[in-house]
Parts: C-alpha cells; structure tokens; sequence
C-alpha cells in the first residue's frame, strides 16, 4: 500500500477526492489563503463527494493562524429544532429517533454558516470566486469516484426509492458508473443562491425558504425559526502536550477530547518499544479505547445544556488512574459495549505560505445522510440529529434547540508554537482511533505522514445495526497477531484494507526547516498536492 508523498516549502492540499484538492490548488495559486482554500474545498467535496458531505451537513474548523499564532475553532453543527423533544418521538410510538427521512432530519446545518464566519474573518479572495469552482462541477458535471461508486451500490435499494436522489444519482434508471458524468443541476442552483447571498440566503433568505416549506409540507420538523436563529460558534480548542508536542482539539459537542485523553494514557508506555503490528500493541491501544469511550459515553453532549468534567477528565493524574487499570501482563480484554454511531465523513486540510494552517471535517453522518432532499433544492440534508437519545436519564437526550454528542474531530498538532502536523479521518468512533495510529505512527515510530497513514488498521466498536462490539483488524499480514488476541479474549474481525469502515485518513506534516509533507489515503480517492 504506497502514495507518493508531495514534499513543498509553499503551499499544501489535501483532501479524499482529488478534483477538491485540485480546487484547493488552483484557489491557492489565485492569490487566495489557506482559509479561502479550505472553503473552496470544503464546498467542492459537496458535489464531487456527496455521499458523505453537502452544505445539508455540518462542519468543524480547527485554525492556526500565522501572522498571530493564534489557534482557534469554529464549530459548525447545528441544534435541534425547537419545538421538539424526546416526547415528540415517544409521542409517536417510537424508541429512537429515525436514522433515514425526513424525520431524521432534525438539526440545521451548520456547514454554510461555517464557511461564511471563516470567510469573513480570515478570508482574502471575494466570496463569489470560492463557491464558483462547486458550482461548475454541479452544472457541467463531475466523474463518479470509484468511493462514490461503491456507496451508490450499497445504497441502491435506499436510492432508487427517492425521487430526488435517483433523479441525480440514477438518472437513466440505472445507478451511474464509475467515470460517468454526475450532474447535479438543482443543486448548483442552490448554490448559487448562496454564491450571490452568502449565508443569509440559506438561513434566512429564499433558499431557507424553500427549504423549510419543504421539510414542513413532507412531514418534517425543522421550521423557517430554527433556521433563521441558527449561528455557530467559535471555540478555544482543547489541548494537552503529548512528549513535547501540543496537540489541539475541537472541544465538546465534538467528540476530539477522547484522542487526548487517550494520549494522556498512551505517555505511560514507551511505545516505540511495542512492535506496531503486534498483539500487544493492538492490545494496548483497545484497552486505551474502552476507558475512555466509558467517559465519552458518559459525558459527551451539547455543553450549554449539560457539565462536562473537562478538566478532571483532560487532566494528567487522570490518564495516570485509567492507565493503571489496564491488564498488560498478562494481557487481558475487559468487556465494554460502546454506542452505535455512524461513520461517514469527509476530512481535509490547508497549509499556506505564509504559515496559515486549516485542518477541517465535515458530514452528512450516515452515506448520503437522511436520503431526503427537500424539494427541488439538491440539497441532501443530514441525519446528525438521530444520534439523540430519547432516554431522559441519557447525557444526549433531544432536548429543543440542542446540539447533539458529535464525530468530528480535526486534528492540530503544533510544536514550539507552530504548526506540525494536521491531520484526520473518515469513520465515526474511529476518528480519535486513526488519529492515534497516525500521531503515534509519525512521533513514536519515526514515520513519515504518508507511511503513518498507510500503516494496518485497526478499529474497535461497533458500526450501526450491530449488536456487539468487534476488534477489526486490516488482514495485512495478521494471522497469528488475530489468533493471539483472541486468545486474550478480544473478538477480532478481520477486515480488508478497503473495507470503509477503517476509514479514509489525510495529513500534512511540516518539517522544522519549513519543507512540507502531504499524504491521502491510498484506500480512497484522494490526493495531496503540494507546490
């Protein structure tokens, strides 16, 4: 499994669809910023990737700026609509909140906003000429990625039962092909609403209009209120020193503050010392897992509506407690059942030359999110909001105007005060589990980004619908390490490397002599491009 691995002192791109990337490029090279970039990007992989991603969805941004050395966070996710609450469902009949239709469909996006706030705080080329490079790609059309492909198969079922998305997606009456021209003409008209407005048009304007009149008359819950008042927000990132470098976090609703805690835990160990493909890494890094999930589950919700114990949970003396309950010797699996979450997501980031670095996620939650578009508006909107429990006794119960318990997670690390490494990934709880496998592969193992990137992985969870949680394990050359972790009671599954559910990884790395190293994962459609 290799990549090339784009070294530059300038500029640099990465993102898991290579026609994004290129639009980060061409921004970069038209006078634009790392922050222009990253909206470019961000609203590229909308159209070009939208099985994971959409301005339906949501999006956080994780920001260094280079003139200050400021770093900061922008979370874009959206609340609930606030005129419901668990009630509403239960009211129903229901259990749980729907994962797919417009009853899932139960949160604002938050992405336009986000992309609005960056712009007008850090942003240098005109609105106008971000937006233009999505819209072409929606108007004259854009080839089917092999990802794309493979997600319109699993979905075929779910597609050819919506009008809207079968209309876009298999508009011959057969699924589109890889390398064939997707067209996405309502979509770029709704773009171009908010090419001309700006966020105004999609939360107040004619588009939230539309949008809203749609949702209502199809049975939904979001009203022109919930749109209208929506804002995100901009954060203080989290942090904690990880063997001398600092690596920052978005803070709660998202779910970041799990991988520093997990670093808290990994510091007692010299890891360099564990072969990386051994079973008592793999060992190691679960149980590190579990402990903290068991607080992420706990605690991890909207902050303006519950207290989160961020600073007993983020703090030294408490990695050190959790570490001393983990059975090394002899090694044994402790049983924990974590939460069902769902695992789709799109993951880039920006590095300029004048020392801006922008490491942002973004999600539609499940492949192609609810599956319902209103209207005639393009716009898939997301399912984020069926992560809510109707449980009264649970942190994340849907409560009005709530933000709920989020994945996504981009990644900072800085070193001496400036950027070192950015970095993240596809794949819901995975998230905080790649991010170790590439923080630990680069400063503990002595890799480069690329190969950090490329390293077997592993995932411990469980994916929607499943009942148990599993230990997958990438099938690279792991037969006796599976058979040994078995025998320490882990269920391991095994896994191919393109499998979706270990997710699809970009990063940069930027040297201290300033040279700058970008990479994609070789299991998606991605590329890094560096000038």
């Amino acid at each position: 499994m290799q990549n090339q691995m784009p070294i530059s002192r300038g500029n640099m791109v990465t993102s898991p669809h290579y026609l994004a990337s290129a639009v980060g490029s061409t921004i970069l090279g038209q006078g634009g910023n790392a922050y222009d970039a990253a909206i470019s990007v961000s609203a590229a992989l909308g159209v070009v990737y939208p099985h994971m991603t959409g301005p339906g969805g949501d999006a956080f941004f994780l920001m260094h700026d280079g003139a200050t050395g400021e770093v900061t966070g922008y979370n874009g996710s959206g609340r609930a609509a606030a005129g419901i609450n668990a009630a509403t469902f239960k009211s129903m009949g229901m259990t749980s909140i729907p994962v797919r239709g417009v009853l899932s469909a139960i949160t604002v996006p938050g992405m336009v906003d986000a992309w609005w706030e960056v712009w007008s705080r850090y942003g240098r080329l005109p609105w106008a000429q971000l937006l233009e490079p999505a819209i072409r790609y929606a108007e004259k059309g854009c080839p089917v990625s092999r990802d794309l492909r493979i997600w319109l198969e699993r979905n075929e079922a779910l597609i050819m039962e919506q009008t809207s998305l079968r209309a876009s997606f298999a508009p011959l009456g057969t699924l589109l092909q890889e390398g064939e021209l997707l067209v996405q003409p309502e979509l770029a008209s709704s773009l171009r609403m908010i090419q001309a407005d700006g966020r105004e048009s999609f939360y107040s304007g004619e588009l939230a209009s539309r949008l809203t009149s749609a949702i209502r008359e199809d049975g939904g819950m979001l009203a022109p209120i919930d749109f209208a008042s929506h804002k995100g927000e901009w954060v203080e990132p989290v942090s904690t020193d990880y063997r001398g470098y600092e690596v920052h976090q978005m803070p709660p609703n998202s779910q970041g503050f799990s991988l520093l805690m997990m670093l808290n835990m990994l510091e007692h160990v010299d890891l360099s010392s564990v072969p990386r493909t051994s079973p008592e890494f793999y060992h190691l890094v679960t149980e590190v897992v579990k402990k903290v999930f068991r607080d992420r589950d706990r605690y991890l919700t909207d902050p303006d509506f519950r207290d989160i114990p961020l600073d007993r949970l983020l703090s030294k003396g408490y990695g050190h407690e959790l570490w001393s309950e983990i059975h090394t010797l002899p090694p044994v699996a402790q049983p924990f059942l974590s939460k069902m979450i769902g695992q789709d997501t799109a993951y880039a980031a920006v590095v300029d030359q004048e020392g801006n670095a922008v490491s942002f996620i973004q999600s539609l939650y499940f492949d192609f999110g609810s599956a319902y578009v209103p209207g005639d508006t393009g716009i898939i909107m997301q399912n984020r909001g069926s992560f809510f429990s109707l449980n009264s006794l649970d942190a994340n119960v849907l409560e009005p105007g709530k933000r709920t318990f989020h994945t996504l997670m981009p990644g900072l690390v800085t070193h001496h005060g400036k950027p070192y490494m950015l970095l993240g990934t596809q794949g819901g709880e995975g998230q905080p589990q790649t991010q170790i496998s590439i923080i630990t592969g680069v400063i503990d193992y002595g890799l480069t980004i690329q190969e950090a990137i490329n390293l077997p992985r592993w995932l411990y969870g469980r994916t929607w619908g499943e009942k148990n949680d599993q230990l997958r394990v990438e099938n690279r050359y792991h037969n006796d390490v599976c058979e040994t972790l078995t025998a320490w009671g882990h269920k391991v599954e095994v896994r191919a490397p393109w499998d979706d559910v270990m997710g699809q990884s970009q990063g940069i790395v930027i040297r201290a002599d300033g040279m700058i190293s970008g990479a994609a994962d070789p299991r998606g459609d991605g590329m890094a491009i560096g000038w």
